[in-house]
Order: C-alpha cells, then sequence, then structure tokens
C-alpha cells in the first residue's frame, strides 16, 4: 500500500478521504504525524490554496501530497464564504473558530433571505503531487449543489454540513451516511476523478 501525507490538519477531512482511498491501496496519514505546520493560505483561489498545502507537505515529509482546499459559495452573500468558508467567523469570535461559529454567522448573515433565495454548493479542489517540485500536479474539482436551510439538522459530518440543504432527499448532508455522502459530494466528486487520473498516470507508465 502505498504512502501519501494529507496536507490538512482538519480531521473530518482525514476520515473522509481515507475511508474513501482505502480502496485504492493508498494509505493516508495525516500531516500531523510529520509534525508538519500549518501553511498560510495566501491563494485567492481553492486551487492555489490547495497547490500551496499539497507544496508545503510534500516540501517537509518527502511524500507524495494530496491537499483538499473546499469551501461553501452561496449566491445570496455574493460567493461568500467562498475561500474563506473554514474562518469565516473569525471577525466575531475570540480564539480558534469551530464549526458552530460559522455555522451560526451564515444563517445570521441569511436570517431575512428569501427560501427561494439560499441557493449555495460546496466546491472541492483536489490536488496532487508526487514531489513539492511536481510540474503537473493533478488538480481535480468537485461541485455539489443545495441551499441553506434555516436550523441545522443532523449530527454527520462536519462544517457546514448541518445547514446544507438536498431537496431531493429533504435532509441536510449532516443526515446523509457515509455511503450516500461519499457519492454525492464535492470531495466525492473530486475524489472520483483524482482517483480515475492517479489509475490512468501509473498504467502510462
Amino acid at each position: 500500500m502505498s504512502k501519501v501525507v494529507l496536507a490538512t490538519g482538519n480531521q473530518g477531512k482525514v476520515k473522509e478521504l481515507a475511508h474513501l482511498l482505502a480502496e485504492q491501496s493508498i494509505e493516508i496519514v495525516p500531516q500531523s504525524e510529520f509534525d508538519v505546520p500549518e501553511v498560510a493560505e495566501t491563494g485567492s483561489t481553492f486551487v492555489e490554496n490547495a497547490i500551496i498545502k499539497a507544496r508545503h507537505a510534500a516540501k517537509i515529509t518527502g511524500l507524495p501530497a494530496i491537499a483538499d482546499d473546499s469551501g461553501l459559495e452561496v449566491d445570496a452573500l455574493n460567493g461568500a464564504p467562498g475561500v474563506y468558508s473554514a474562518r469565516y467567523a473569525a471577525d466575531i469570535t475570540e480564539g480558534e473558530v469551530t464549526d458552530d461559529d460559522n455555522t451560526n454567522k451564515l444563517l445570521t448573515a441569511l436570517a431575512t433571505t428569501p427560501d427561494e433565495l439560499r441557493t449555495a454548493r460546496f466546491h472541492c479542489v483536489l490536488v496532487y503531487m508526487k514531489h513539492e517540485n511536481d510540474p503537473t500536479p493533478l488538480i481535480c474539482h468537485g461541485i455539489w449543489e443545495g441551499t441553506i436551510s434555516r436550523t441545522k439538522q443532523g449530527e454527520q459530518g462536519f462544517g457546514y454540513d448541518p445547514v446544507f440543504w438536498q431537496h431531493d432527499l429533504q435532509m441536510s448532508s449532516a443526515q446523509l451516511s457515509r455511503e450516500v455522502k461519499n457519492k454525492l459530494s464535492h470531495r466525492g466528486q473530486a475524489l472520483a476523478k483524482l482517483v480515475e487520473k492517479l489509475a490512468l498516470a501509473t498504467s502510462s507508465k
């Protein structure tokens, strides 16, 4: 089983990606096991931030690296929180920002927004770099459409999952089983593309 470092400190992402990649004989090792410090996400796009994180982890560990940069885009908020999704509530929260802090700020910002205008989507960009100087990293993008509910529902998942409503299923993404979520989600979509690209890269050698 090949070993790849996952460039994130988010345990929810580690758990989700490790489960998804286990079938591909890829062992995901969180960067925390190598004491990789967090790197400043100075990019203005998900792609830029994912590349920054993957290159940083590959440089320090000497292993291939996968980085995930993802976030929520809400139409009524002109695309916010976007690349700032994980730290959306930093301006109103003392100390470390929690998922609840971010979700509560989002619900407050949308309090007067009609249901039909609460459309949103999750984006996930996955970047795979063979080494820190990889000139052709694999870049995969997944998008998951939904709306923002008025209350939190469900205990599964993390981040904004409790308020990300799936109209067809009549439940939030935090109420979905892991198997269903992995098939539908932005991360699941991006990962399916990455697995396909990794298989092609391996077969072409």
